[in-house]
Order: C-alpha cells, then structure tokens, then sequence
C-alpha cells in the first residue's frame, strides 16, 4: 500500500482545503520545496502535487511552485500533478521537467478525446483523477456535480488506457472523517487497473482497513490533512502499511 503525501498548491503556497472550497484553505508551508523534502525524509515514495489555482483557471497557475519541488526532489521519486491540464503541450512541458504522472480530471469528463490522445502520447504517465460525490462524478473544481456514474467512467477510462484512478469523495475531502472504503473498493473491482483512495484519510485505522482491501485493488491513498495536522504519523503509516501487507 502505497501512502502518498498531497501538495496542494494556492498562490505558491502549500495548503490544504475544506471540500475543494478555496475560501477555506490553511496555509501549512510557505515553501513548498521545502514541503516536498519532508516528505522525502519521511519516507514517501511518491508525490501528489495539485494546482488548485490551475483547477479553477482551467490552465497551469503555480509553475514555480510546482518546479521549485521538481528541483528539490530532482528524481528521487516520482512526482504526479493535477489542476488545469487541458492540453498535450502542457503534458508535455511538465513531463519535460521531470513530472512522472500528469493526473487529468474535468478534462477527462468534458472531453474524452484528449483523453485518449493523452494516453496514447504519453502512455504510462496519465492518471485519471475521478472526483464524486453519492457515486456522481464532480467537474470543474468540485463546483458542479454531474449525473456520470463513477464506476461507469472508470469502465471507459480503463479502455482508453490509463495508468491508474485516483478516486476522491469530494464529500469527504478534508473533513478527516476517513476514507470512503466501500465506494472506493466498488470501483477497484470495476476495473482491473490500479485505483489510489482519496477524500477523508483520519488516521492509521484507516490506514489498515485500506490494507486489508489492497487485493481487491487498491494500490494507495491520497494523504492531505491528517498528515498536516499531526492526526496521522506519515512515516509510522508508512510502516505499518508495510507490516500488514508483508504479512498478507
């Protein structure tokens, strides 16, 4: 089980959000860079960075954010980024500089052909980021709900080939009342593609219910706020995730 720390990214800050609201953030680090190196100290095997500011734009917003964790990390782990993507130039650019996984969300739902053309370019390095809420897919920065089933477009996603889902419960999102299992166990065996839990990891308890739904195909979690606020130890979430799993 993959234990992947967020950098969410506001006006060149790292902060985390309430719901996606960006009227209620908190500002945990000034510098994101330095951010990342702990993180990297920690532990982590791995990146998520999110711009939020690009999220809303519809375009890239926190480059020198996003490049100053680029340098710091300079290919120690992979690093996968989302918010504001909709084009393969942009993919390309950020793949260029080191980026390994390009997560697409919004993009995805309202234009399925960049999709695909995105997984056939740059194959192994697209994530699809599907956002929902009651089993409906979000859009737009989580600003509007859509009749889309999730499972349904992971279906159609896995098709297109992607690498692998992150699915978040935008319901959940930054409120640390855990992760949503069952939805997120529902879909992972919808798919035979790897699919990264988001939204509401509290503590190591979810850490182990998450384990023990590993087989079915749940390679990792998003972890934001908890591992901010101190609720969750990351690098004691790492090892115990590995504990449990070697023991499976």
């Amino acid at each position: 089980m993959l234990l992947i720390p967020a950098i969410d990214l506001k006006d060149g800050h790292c902060v985390r959000l309430v719901q996606g609201d960006m009227e209620q953030s908190t500002t945990f680090g000034e510098e994101p860079a330095l951010v990342a190196r702990r993180w990297l100290d920690a532990g982590a095997r791995r990146l998520h960075l999110v711009d939020l500011n690009g999220a809303f734009a519809g375009k890239p917003k926190n480059l020198a954010a996003i490049k100053s964790i680029l340098k710091e990390v300079d290919g120690e782990i992979p690093v996968q980024l989302g918010g504001g993507i909709r084009d393969l130039d942009t993919i390309e650019q950020y793949i260029d500089a080191g980026m390994r996984y390009i997560i697409i969300g919004t993009a995805a739902v309202k234009n399925p052909g960049f999709l695909r053309d995105a997984c056939s370019a740059f194959g192994g390095h697209i994530i699809v980021g599907i956002d929902a809420k009651d089993g409906k897919v979000a859009t737009d920065g989580w600003a509007k709900i859509s009749s889309v089933e999730a499972v349904d477009l992971a279906k159609k996603y896995e098709d297109y080939g992607v690498e692998s889902i992150i699915y978040t419960d935008i319901g959940r999102d930054g409120m640390l009342t855990g992760i949503n299992i069952e939805a997120t166990v529902r879909l992972a065996q919808a798919v035979d593609i790897p699919v990264i839990a988001s939204g509401g990891l509290k503590d190591i308890h979810d850490i182990e219910q998450l384990v023990a739904v590993e087989s079915e195909g749940v390679a990792g979690v998003i972890c934001g706020r908890a591992i901010y606020t101190g609720d969750l130890d990351f690098a004691r979430g790492q090892e115990r995730a590995d504990e449990l799993s070697d023991s499976l």
